[in-house]
This record gives C-alpha cells, sequence and structure tokens, in this order.
C-alpha cells in the first residue's frame, strides 16, 4: 500500500528515503515529491546499468551494493573494488557505498573511490542499541571472511547469509 506508506513517511516528516527495486519505484518517488520536495530519495542499485537508470528517472542518489554486500548482492558477482570507480567516472548524482564496509580503513577506501559515504548494515548489528539477541551479536563479531553463504542463487535472488550450523 505505497499511498498510506507515502502518507506516514510524510507525516513524520523522514528526510531521506531509500528504495529498490523496479522503474515502478518511480511513482513512489513522484508520491514523496509532491508531498515534500526536499525529501531525498536514495535508490539501492547493484549494477553501473540499474544505477545510471535510476538516475535518468530522477532519484537524488544511489546506494550501490557491491557483490559483497549481506542481503541481495545481485547477480552480476560485481565487487565494490571494481563497481565503486566505475560509478564514479559514469553517475552525476552522488552515490554511497553500500556492503562490505566495516572500519575506518573501507571508509576511507570508498572515499578514495568517489563514494561520498556508506551505508553499513550489519556492522551495526552487533552493537549495543541493536535490538537482537547477544549471540547474533558474539557470532557476527567473531565471524571471519567465510562466515557468510550464498543462498536461492538458482533462483536468480541471491542473498547472502549468515552461516549459523
Amino acid at each position: 500500500d505505497y499511498p498510506a506508506i507515502v502518507q506516514v513517511l510524510l507525516d513524520e516528516k523522514v528526510p531521506m528515503v531509500e528504495t529498490a527495486g523496479s522503474p515502478k519505484c518511480a511513482e513512489l518517488w513522484e508520491l514523496l515529491k509532491a508531498g515534500n520536495p526536499d525529501v531525498c530519495i536514495i535508490h539501492k542499485c547493484t549494477t553501473i546499468r540499474h544505477a545510471l537508470k535510476a538516475q535518468a528517472m530522477g532519484c537524488d542518489m544511489i546506494s550501490l551494493d557491491g557483490f559483497d554486500c549481506a542481503g541481495h548482492p545481485g547477480e552480476t558477482d560485481v565487487g565494490n573494488f571494481l563497481l565503486q570507480p566505475i560509478a564514479a567516472r559514469k553517475l552525476s548524482v552522488p552515490y554511497v557505498t553500500s556492503g562490505g564496509v566495516g572500519d575506518g580503513k573501507q571508509l576511507a577506501a570508498c572515499l578514495a573511490m568517489g563514494a561520498e559515504g556508506v551505508n553499513l548494515g550489519t556492522r551495526f548489528m552487533a552493537t549495543a542499541e541493536a535490538p537482537i539477541h547477544d549471540n547474533i551479536k558474539k557470532a557476527l563479531v567473531a565471524g571471519d571472511e567465510n562466515s557468510t553463504q550464498l543462498v536461492m542463487r538458482s533462483l536468480k535472488n541471491t542473498e547472502r547469509v549468515y552461516k549459523n550450523a
């Protein structure tokens, strides 16, 4: 129910909204901009082609997910060290790096590649403020580069998940 969701976002004066998915998101953007012309629309993309399309459709910023990301890394398997500098050359809207960023060195690398900042997700799950079980937080902190796996690849809906067994 996009109109109801938009109304909540407008009522709460949310200054930035991240969307993902098909070009139908532009309908949501129009509703948001009609109610608040200053809202910043960030669209999550996993390819340069999709980022350029979102830019052409009018989003204000791109959240660019390399294959390193958790959640849905896309189906092209392009990591951030390739994706981000290409984005810096091809996009005219600002972008933030999403995926695989967990410390200041990685933030510095993203800025050096052209990103305006980073979008952290999993990293915040290990904070004291995150409302998740402490054992999950401990597992995330103890994890290494081999602690995740890809699932649902055969369905072309790939997800990176934490191994729990």
